[in-house]
C-alpha cells in the first residue's frame, strides 16, 4: 500500500521533517535547542578577614554568616568578591556554602600589593585561563604608586561552545589617603583598568567581556567615564534596580539601584558595576539582573551584591 500526501499536508510534513532534522544536527554537535542562562554577581563583602590589622577588627562570626546567607540568596553561577581575607578563608566559604546546596567547585584569588584585603572569584563553570595583574604601577606626583588589589582577570568557560572574560577591580576608595589625593589615585587605577579593557576588545571586538566590581564612584564621574569609553571599545552599563526578597517576581523590581551605605555621612550610592562589552550585551536579560535587597543587608556588609543574567548563546 501506497501513502501519498498531497497539497499543505504535503508542505507541512516537509517542513516539519527539516525542523526535525536541524534539531537532531544542532543537538549532535552539542548544541541545545534553548540557551542556557547563568548569571555573574559582584558582592563588597566588608572586610572578611579571619585576622585584624592596624586597627582593624576580624570580622565576627554572625558578620560572616549573613554574608554567607546573602550569597545564598543571590544563588549567582560565578560571583566575584571585593574585601576578601586569605586563600584559607575562601576555600573555607567554599566548602560553607557547599554544605548548604551551593556548590562553586572553581575559585580565584589575586595577591596583589594590599597584603590584608583582596579580590577572590567563586565559579560553578571551568575558569579556563586567569590572568591576574598585581603589578600594575603608575606615577603620581612624581611618586611611584601601585593598584592595592590588583586586577583579576579569568576566562570562564559556561558550554563547550560559550565563554566569556571577566575583569575585576577595588578601586580606591574615598576614604582619606596620607600619600595622594584619594580621587585621582582612583582616576589612575581606572585608566589602567581600562587599558586592560582595550587590550581585550582590541584582540577581539565580539569577545564577551564583563567588567565589574567596586569601582567607588558615581556613574557620572571621570572615573566610570574612563572606564565606560566610548565608540566600539565602550562598554554598557547594565544598572540594576533593586529586587526584594523573597519574592523574585517581576513586580518586586523597584527603581533604586543604590549599593553601598556610608554611615558617616548617611549616604547611600552606587559604587558596585557590572560593565559589558557590546558583544555581550546581546545575551544580557535586563529583567533577570537586579540589586539584591535584604531587610537584614547591612549586617553582612555595608555593600548589596548586583546580579545580571545572561543566554549562553552567542548572537
Amino acid at each position: 500500500m501506497r501513502l501519498a500526501l498531497c497539497g499543505d499536508w504535503s508542505r507541512l510534513w516537509i517542513v516539519n521533517l527539516r525542523h526535525l532534522l536541524l534539531g537532531i544536527v544542532l543537538l549532535a554537535g552539542g548544541w541545545s535547542l534553548c540557551a542556557k542562562t547563568f548569571t555573574v554577581g559582584t558582592y563588597n563583602v566588608e572586610l572578611y578577614i579571619d585576622r585584624g590589622f592596624s586597627t582593624v577588627p576580624p570580622k565576627s562570626a554572625a558578620a560572616k554568616a549573613k554574608a554567607q546567607e546573602t550569597i545564598l540568596a543571590l544563588q549567582a553561577d560565578v560571583l566575584a568578591l571585593q574585601e576578601f581575607g586569605t586563600t584559607n578563608l575562601l576555600v573555607e566559604l567554599q566548602e560553607t556554602l557547599s554544605q548548604r546546596g551551593l556548590t562553586y567547585p572553581y575559585w580565584e584569588w589575586v595577591n596583589g600589593p594590599d597584603t590584608n584585603l583582596h579580590l577572590a572569584l567563586l565559579s560553578k563553570f571551568p575558569i579556563v585561563a586567569s590572568r591576574p595583574h598585581v603589578s600594575e604601577a603608575f606615577l603620581l606626583g612624581g611618586r611611584r604608586m601601585f593598584v592595592s588589589r590588583g586586577f583579576l582577570e579569568v576566562d570562564i568557560q559556561v558550554e563547550p561552545s560559550y565563554r566569556f572574560t571577566l575583569l575585576a577591580a577595588h578601586l580606591k576608595s574615598k576614604r582619606f589617603s596620607l600619600v595622594a589625593d584619594e580621587e585621582e589615585i582612583r582616576d589612575q587605577e581606572a585608566m589602567m583598568l581600562r587599558a586592560h579593557v582595550a587590550r581585550l576588545l582590541a584582540e577581539d571586538s565580539k569577545r564577551n567581556l564583563v567588567v565589574l566590581g567596586d569601582f567607588n564612584d558615581h556613574k557620572s564621574t571621570r572615573t566610570l567615564q574612563t572606564l565606560l569609553g566610548r565608540g566600539r571599545m565602550g562598554l554598557v552599563d547594565t544598572r540594576p534596580s533593586e529586587r526584594r526578597v523573597p519574592s523574585i517576581t517581576s513586580n518586586e523590581l523597584s527603581n533604586a539601584t543604590w549599593t553601598h551605605f556610608f554611615s558617616r555621612d548617611d549616604v547611600y550610592s552606587r559604587l558596585d558595576y557590572i560593565l559589558i562589552s557590546s558583544g555581550f550585551a546581546r545575551e544580557w536579560n535586563r529583567e533577570e539582573s537586579y540589586v539584591l535587597a535584604r531587610p537584614d543587608w547591612i549586617e553582612a556588609s555595608d555593600h548589596r551584591p548586583v546580579v545580571v543574567q545572561f543566554d549562553a548563546i552567542d548572537r
